[in-house]
């Protein structure tokens, strides 16, 4: 049977040469599954756009009811960094608690004025440089105008602040003369100094000058010594650092240009506020406008 016998160690061989060559197949499709996915930075670059996590509050991100039309300072300096990189911005909606993870699962690029706590930090990406300053002031009534918080360390002086706030644990410590009153949110927090049940109330002053506007009474002021806070841009963690260094030299420069005071100056004449009776959020012009 010449010719047409197949030797037994044939048939092995070519078993073991299939086995071998699926075995590859596998092992490629696995490396395919397992390899990460390409970075920010080449995602941004090969997309033409930078996806923007979007928390509507002001004035970090405002919202156009009847337009939608989006505003606020993390919305103009997104657009801004998205022309510095010729790309498109484009705006995922999301909210404060859920940044984090919308970032771990790629659904955004960027979550500006996002603050970089340890406890973030350990999720989440940030870039070095800080985005913007704030502080702890005060939304005070007419005939006050403390320079200096111990000017406020008094016993007929009211101070409204929200239960267990970072201003309720200073407070408690800085002005144990004067009575603090606690409320359970900012916004009975606000109604409480509207109805003229305490003198000051006491916030991160971005924060202090929208409720300014909204009560339309007092004024908002930074006390000396300051108690300065910073902000951040949250990113996605990831081997590859480009795409966060990139943005760190990126908000320095609009920092120290003026770039980032201009859109929230801007952001403060939209909703009609005289952005020279708002306290800065560029540290080094606290005391000049407040």
């Amino acid at each position: 049977m010449t010719g047409h016998s197949i030797d037994r160690r044939d048939v092995l061989r070519a078993g073991a040469l299939g086995a071998g060559a699926a075995g590859l197949l596998a092992s490629r499709d696995a490396l395919a599954q397992a390899a990460p996915a390409a970075s920010t930075w080449q995602q941004i670059k090969d997309k033409g756009e930078l996806r923007i996590g979007v928390a509507i509050s002001d004035p970090w991100f405002a919202k156009d009811q009847r337009s939608g039309e989006l505003s606020g300072i993390g919305w103009s300096l997104g657009k801004e960094i998205a022309k510095d990189l010729n790309v498109k911005p484009v705006a995922v909606e999301t909210q404060w608690g859920n940044a984090v993870a919308g970032l771990q699962a790629n659904q955004f690029d960027v979550m500006f004025v996002l603050d970089a706590t340890p406890q973030r930090a350990l999720a989440a990406d940030f870039p070095v440089q800080p985005l913007f300053y704030y502080a702890q002031g005060v939304l005070i009534r007419d005939g006050l105008a403390p320079r200096r918080w111990d000017e406020l360390n008094k016993a007929d002086i009211r101070v409204g602040v929200t239960l267990g706030s970072t201003p309720d644990r200073d407070l408690t410590a800085r002005l144990p003369n004067a009575k603090i009153e606690r409320f359970p949110t900012n916004d009975e927090t606000t109604a409480a100094f509207q109805a003229g049940r305490v003198d000051l109330i006491s916030f991160f002053h971005p924060a202090l000058v929208m409720q300014q506007r909204r009560v339309r009474k007092g004024a908002v002021l930074l006390p000396e010594p300051f108690r300065a806070s910073t902000t951040s841009a949250g990113v996605r963690r990831e081997a590859d650092k480009t795409w966060r260094d990139w943005l760190g030299l990126t908000i320095d420069y609009h920092y120290v240009t003026g770039t980032t005071q201009r859109f929230y100056d801007e952001f403060l004449v939209s909703r009609e506020i005289d952005p020279k009776t708002a306290p800065a959020i560029t540290r080094e012009l606290w005391g000049q406008r407040t």
